[in-house]
């Protein structure tokens, strides 16, 4: 349960320098309180660690650029590639927020105090320019007073007021007052400005956020003895945050909003609220606007558009010059939109680029059943299929010249991650690297090379380098593991797939015991996040849980760790599973693993328990609460016990909101299934959670204490939020665990 400190600590987050000469990656091989930067040379072979304020990163917005700029602290450099030299561009006293780079290579676009300024460079000169002159709200109305009686008179009776009142028009005519630029934005804060290549447009991000209390959670163990209550997120329910849209085009010094009351279907309810008088809502939905894709030949973008219910997304054409709003692409899901390159999250950015003629795009979508990649004509709306096939396009890169895609997918195992290069024109695949395991590449900017971590289910990852090119040798850069790790012989579990009770195909990870150790009892693992993979070739984020299933495989335990209905990698279909349901098709996929053990692995069907954390400790509760037969006892840490206390983003897609569809609440809910409990229930919760917060646990031990409920019990960890940090709360929560089965299912 020491985690790192007894596997190792791997390398991670690998890039490459600006030219293309080192791999950069983060480290920790001498166990230091935090990891440090190292360096690989190309040239020398040779790993060394090194300053990371020194790195100057590949950054591939920049790649068509001479010299590369950067923010550091709030101050701009530019890092000039032939000199090799780092130097201080402009500091001032505000922090610059963010850049961006525009056509003309001397001119960079800076966000500083929410407004855009144009920076010039001549040489060792500059100038610096201010583009727009925004402010949120809504202008003051100015209202002319009338002159009042005694004003009146004073001018009726005596010249001197007359004159001076003349003298004072005068004065104005001669000088006038200049015009006010500002813009005003109107409600809600400035989510994100970005300026096109041109330098003459903006466009602007507006968010308002949803009027919801946001919840607390307390701390008990602090440096002063005092609790300290701290703020977290907010529950889910039916308000919904929206983004507005503003185009400013400098020129005209011109601020307008767009409308996107043109989508289809913007107002079109979802199924389970509609009926036969009313389908429609009298508004459009909120909105959630992604980043401007800006078009490299010429002044448009296109952008994707989520309504916040997230069941309707839209690929947008924007002419800048016009405001012009062309609808590309339109995808529907009645259950929620999602899948790789598409999103895990609502404001998360989906694949979305444009070729080099800027007359296609690319974008992916689950139309077929599965995450593919497609291209689209903006001039038709021409849409092409590039990829197909029951596997997932996982990651998505545009090659240097135009002509071809480097791709991860799950292409000959959902539990492998390749990587391949995908030529346009012929629709062509080559492998690249593609073994049994998953590989995680970065391309240098030549794409001669690259840098890639790989790992197996018993070996975690490590660092390679090989150039792009095939047959490719790879050269091993990192060597991780501790010597304490590697004693040990870990199993490589079995990954197959059984025929669940409705038909379809479900992957899982068996460890087995020898013959003679074999006991007949089983435990089954939930893995957690709903939408992840375990059942997989490679190295489990779930890693303590990876070297306890060998644990309880030495003492005899078979156990079988599932990718249930809704875990990734398995295609729309198998994502959505769960929708208005949790606890249901997912549950029943482990009713049916346990079916497939006791039929072909001679498990006792009165020994087998279940386990897991967050969302695997919710499936835990509805395992013991909703099917109280079929588990021997159950451990459930972190868990969800009533989704309606849950977080907005994440529920609503799945369940909708509990105003609207509290049935879907209900029965997807452990607590109201709580007079059903009748095998052992170990729980087990962090008093610090601000993700599944501790009051889950408390809600749900109350419900059984006025039960007269007696088969459960409650451990708490003080200083433990969601993920456990401390070796000892990782080893005082599994010894419960194995004492639990040790007790139950012997």
């Amino acid at each position: 349960m020491k985690g790192s400190d007894f596997v190792g600590y791997l390398p991670e987050n690998q890039r490459w320098d600006v030219h293309g000469e080192r791999i950069i990656f983060t480290w920790n091989p001498e166990k230091k309180p935090l990891a440090s930067t190292y360096a690989f040379s190309i040239k020398t072979g040779k790993t060394i660690a090194v300053n990371s304020e020194e790195i100057v990163y590949f950054d591939p917005v920049q790649k068509g650029f001479n010299d590369v700029y950067f923010l550091e602290d709030g101050k701009l450099f530019v890092y000039q590639k032939v000199q090799r030299k780092k130097v201080l561009v402009l500091e001032l006293p505000q922090p610059i927020l963010n850049f961006q780079r525009l056509k003309n290579e001397n001119t960079i676009a800076l966000l500083i105090n929410d407004n855009v300024f144009l920076l010039q460079v001549k040489g060792e000169m500059f100038s610096l320019f201010q583009l727009t002159r925004f402010k949120t709200g809504k202008a003051k109305k100015s209202e002319e007073i009338d002159s009042t009686f005694l004003e009146k008179q004073q001018t009726e009776l005596f010249e001197f007021v007359r004159l001076k009142n003349e003298q004072s028009a005068y004065r104005k005519l001669l000088n006038p007052a200049k015009k006010d630029m500002t813009c005003y934005l109107g409600a809600g804060t400035i989510e994100e400005m970005q300026v096109d290549p041109s330098g003459k447009f903006v466009v602007v991000r507006m968010h308002e956020e949803a009027n919801e209390p946001s919840t607390h959670y307390e701390d008990h163990i602090t440096a002063n003895g005092f609790t300290k209550s701290r703020e977290a997120r907010s529950k889910v329910s039916a308000n919904e945050p929206n983004d507005r849209l503003l185009l400013f085009q400098s020129e005209a010094n011109s601020l307008m909003e767009l409308d996107f009351s043109f989508l289809t279907d913007i107002r079109k309810k979802p199924t389970f609220m509609r009926n036969s008088e009313n389908d429609t809502f009298p508004k459009n939905r909120p909105l959630f606007i992604h980043q401007q894709v800006f078009n490299p030949m010429n002044t448009t973008s296109v952008f994707d558009v989520r309504s916040a219910d997230n069941k309707d997304r839209w690929i947008v054409h924007l002419d800048l010059t016009t405001g012009k709003m062309t609808e590309l692409e339109h995808q529907h899901d009645e259950a929620w939109i999602g899948g790789p390159g598409i999103s895990s999250w609502n404001m998360e950015n989906g694949t979305l680029g444009w070729l080099n003629d800027g007359k296609s795009i690319y974008f992916q979508s689950e139309s077929s059943g599965f995450s593919q990649l497609y291209l689209l004509s903006v001039e038709d709306k021409k849409r092409t299929q590039l990829t197909s096939g029951n596997f997932e396009i996982h990651g998505v890169t545009l090659s240097n010249d135009g002509k071809r895609f480097y791709l991860s997918a799950n292409k000959t195992h959902p539990g492998n991650r390749g990587f391949y290069s995908l030529e346009i024109a012929t629709v062509k695949w080559m492998p690249i690297l593609e073994t049994e395991g998953a590989f995680e590449v970065a391309i240098s900017p030549d794409e001669k090379q690259l840098a890639y971590r790989f790992s197996t289910s018993t070996q975690p990852w490590e660092l390679y380098y090989c150039s792009n090119t095939l047959p490719s040798k790879s050269i091993q850069i990192t060597r991780s593991t501790t010597t304490e790790f590697q004693a040990y012989k870990w199993r490589k579990p079995e990954v197959f797939s059984f025929k669940a009770s409705d038909g379809v195909e479900v992957f899982a990870r068996l460890y087995e015991p020898s013959s003679e150790k074999k006991n007949g009892a089983a435990v089954l693992f939930v893995h957690g996040a709903g939408y992840l993979q375990n059942a997989h070739h490679y190295w489990s984020t779930y890693f303590r849980e990876y070297m306890f299933h060998n644990l309880l495989t030495d003492l005899g335990y078979t156990v079988l760790d599932v990718d249930y209905r809704a875990s990734e990698g398995y295609g729309r279909d198998y994502r959505t599973a769960i929708y208005r349901h949790m606890g249901g098709r997912d549950l029943n996929d482990f009713v049916d693993a346990k079916g497939w053990l006791v039929k072909n692995k001679g498990i006792d069907a009165k020994r087998v328990g279940i386990y897991g954390g967050s969302y695997g400790g919710f499936i835990t509760l509805m395992g013991l609460l909703t099917t109280p037969d079929e588990f021997a006892c159950g451990a459930a840490l972190r868990s969800v016990t009533d989704w309606a206390h849950y977080n907005h983003e994440y529920t609503s897609n799945i369940l909708n909101a509990p105003e609207t569809d509290p049935e879907a609440y209900r029965r997807s809910s452990p607590i109201y299934f709580a007079d059903n409990l009748k095998k052992p229930l170990l729980i087990l919760h962090g008093m610090v959670d601000d993700n599944v917060q501790f009051q889950d646990v408390v809600r749900l031990s109350q419900r059984f204490i006025e039960l007269n409920k007696t088969k459960w019990e409650l451990a708490v960890f003080p200083t433990e939020a969601h993920g456990f940090k401390n070796a000892d709360s990782w080893f005082d929560e599994y010894r419960r665990i194995l004492e639990l089965f040790e007790k139950e299912l012997k």
